[in-house]
């Protein structure tokens, strides 16, 4: 069978293993159910996924003009510090980000390839971190905007990374930690204007488990631009890739916006 359309970050249901689908528009894939399968993918072209153009994809999915304007590629996405919504201030389009940032977010430790600290909207519990490939991932604090998860971030930065190594998350090689414990440990860290939402009571752990038959020792990254066609048996999902026999890694997301046909 062939799926066609344009790739957009792999939608998921939180289960044991967690559940992953491409969704395109006139069809879905349940990815789970090619595991150990053979699939071909192949680079048809691009369509910004903002205007809807076929136009070459910059980043994010989105076209240079589109990247460049569209509000949902402010900088406070990558940085949520400097939002400003909640100063009536605005970056690109008021009435969106005062939709984005005006909400609860939640600070967290998430345990990848070690302990790293991350912001996500509540609604993004626990999507956020199925993306990141975590294994475990425990709640800091809850706050009601963008910029108070943001600065709590900054200030837990001088203490963990922000980043996962994605080589290292691939090939599961992820320490031990205790996150309940590290939470408790780092009460005085958070800022005065977010002591108020810290809750040591509050030890909601999750656990996450990844549909992955056999982890790569070695991993090369697909470039659909470099390989616009690549066929291969897959052997796992985790975060937003896709895990090959050959030790290649597909990383969906970052080749949002380009249009494929995958055959199965």
């Amino acid at each position: 069978m062939t799926y066609e359309g344009v790739l957009t970050k792999m939608q998921t249901e939180f289960q044991a293993p967690i559940q992953y689908y491409l969704v395109f528009e006139n069809s879905f894939l349940n990815l789970n159910q090619l595991l150990d399968k053979s699939l071909e993918i192949n680079f048809t072209g691009y369509q910004c996924l903002n205007c809807g153009k076929k136009k070459k994809i910059f980043r994010q999915g989105f076209c240079y003009d589109c990247f460049m304007s569209s509000a949902s590629a402010g900088d406070w996405i990558m940085k949520p510090e400097l939002s400003t919504a909640h100063l009536d201030i605005e970056d690109r389009d008021l009435e969106y980000e005062k939709k984005v940032q005006l909400q609860p977010h939640i600070v967290y430790l998430a345990l990848s390839s070690e302990v790293k600290v991350g912001v996500t909207r509540k609604t993004q519990v626990p999507t956020r971190w199925i993306d990141q490939g975590a294994v475990q991932a425990i709640p800091i604090v809850e706050v009601p905007n963008r910029y108070l998860a943001g600065i709590t971030e900054v200030a837990l930065k001088d203490h963990y990374s922000d980043k996962t190594n994605w080589q290292k998350m691939l090939k599961n090689e992820v320490p031990a930690a205790d996150l309940i414990k590290e939470k408790a440990s780092i009460q005085y860290l958070i800022p005065k204007e977010v002591q108020e939402y810290f809750h040591l009571e509050k030890d909601d752990l999750y656990q996450l488990q990844f549909p992955v038959l056999h982890y790569p020792k070695k991993v090369i990254s697909l470039n659909l631009d470099k390989t616009p066609i690549f066929s291969g048996k897959l052997m796992g999902i985790k975060g937003q890739y896709l895990l090959f026999e050959d030790g290649t890694v597909f990383n969906v997301r970052t080749f949002e916006g380009y249009v494929v046909k995958i055959s199965v």
